[in-house]
């Protein structure tokens, strides 16, 4: 199998190979490939977004290259973002673009910060959510998401993972997501959740001698 994980992002990347390394598979990224203007995101939802991209990445990217290599690739898109309930979901399908495109992810904690302060007595509940869509020739053939409960942290604390993981706190471990190392994260997280699954799913199709060219 051949798989085009449709990120730019070596951090989602990392994780990405680290959930689906032990599959015979091949994975690629968008680096693999002659560079193509990113689409918009308009979904309402991860999931949307998610199918926006994996749609768009197969047509401009997986199949263009399938006729160069004379293979099939799967296309693997994913959307997640950080849902704060005090802030009516807020940054949400817009987690990447909170603030403005190029904010720095200490700009956005401490806009979330100002904006709960003013809210002290709503409750901190949040959760990272992750969509996965999976494109093939055109078709959908497969969607999974995965969610992660938390609260919002007081303040930032702790140095691995990236994104909104510093002052994500998960009390199972009584830790932000900054705080754990990468396979405690990977145990609970959102991605981890989702790739699972679609892991599964990929064994499955492989098991059952389906390969890419029969994916249902």
């Amino acid at each position: 199998m051949r798989l085009l994980v449709a990120t730019t992002n070596p951090d989602k990347l990392r994780e990405i190979r680290g959930l689906l390394g032990h599959l015979p598979v091949e994975i690629l990224s968008l680096r693999d490939f002659a560079a193509v203007e990113e689409p918009e995101e308009p979904g309402a939802t991860f999931a949307e977004n998610a199918r926006i991209k994996a749609s768009y990445y197969d047509a401009a990217v997986a199949q263009p290259a399938a006729l160069v290599q004379c293979g099939p690739l799967l296309t693997v898109a994913e959307d997640s973002g950080l849902v704060v309930d005090a802030l009516d979901g807020e940054p949400g399908v817009r987690s990447a673009r909170f603030l403005r495109p190029d904010a720095s992810y200490p700009e956005r904690f401490a806009e979330i910060f100002r904006r709960l302060a003013a809210r002290p007595s709503a409750p901190r509940g949040a959760r990272f959510v992750c969509a996965v869509a999976v494109v093939q020739a055109g078709t959908l053939v497969y969607e999974t998401s995965g969610v992660v409960e938390g609260e919002i942290a007081s303040e930032a604390r702790g140095t691995h993972g990236f994104g909104y993981d510093p002052i994500f706190y998960y009390p199972p471990y009584g830790q932000t997501l900054g705080e754990t190392t990468d396979e405690e994260k990977a145990r609970v997280a959102h991605r981890g959740r989702a790739f699972r699954q679609l892991a599964e799913w990929l064994e499955k199709c492989r098991t059952e001698n389906k390969g890419l060219s029969s994916v249902p």
